[in-house]
């Protein structure tokens, strides 16, 4: 683990500005529709975490990005959720996984408003509550405040951890 560890480190070190990039795009992808169930970016922020605890990159910086990634990520979700609307049940993956996308729609008619924030830290589903957001039509000022303060949350919550670790290894 340390010799993976030191290998990232390497190319952190070597490549500073595209680390950001990188938490960036990371917690983009991890917080959209469908793209969110694929990356890792839960493992790759904890990571991070590790890299700000050894002084590798610097948390202001990492948190902005990691933040403004999960924002962009869960904002594009909801843009297409609302301008696609129910059209969305027609197109792939969820003509052919309506579960995914009935899950969702339960979890939010559950929670309301509050699903976007809950969802957040709600697992592989989590990525589909900001689309059906859209899609129900959540009034856009009540999305992106739940958006805003809950991706604030969810970096500090994912680094946590990975800065614990990064403290252990050095």
């Amino acid at each position: 683990m340390e010799d993976l560890f030191q290998g990232i480190d390497a190319w952190v070190s070597g490549h500073p500005g595209w680390t950001y990039v990188t938490v960036f795009l990371i917690a983009m992808g991890e917080s959209m529709a469908v793209m969110g169930v694929v990356v890792p970016g839960v493992v790759s922020l904890v990571g991070a975490g590790a890299l700000i605890a050894t002084g590798a990159i610097s948390f202001w910086p990492a948190f902005a990005a990691a933040t403004a990634g999960a924002i962009a990520g869960d904002g594009l979700s909801y843009s297409l959720g609302r301008h696609y609307n129910q059209h969305i049940r027609k197109v792939w993956p969820f003509s052919r996984y309506p579960q995914q996308l009935e899950s969702g729609v339960t979890f939010f008619a559950r929670y309301g408003g509050w699903s976007v924030a809950f969802g957040r830290f709600a697992g592989p589903g989590r990525a589909i509550i900001p689309l059906v957001a859209g899609m129900l039509r959540m009034p856009p000022r009540r999305f992106y405040f739940a958006n805003i303060t809950s991706a604030a949350a969810q970096t500090i919550v994912f680094f946590l951890p990975g800065m614990v670790l990064g403290a252990s290894l050095t």
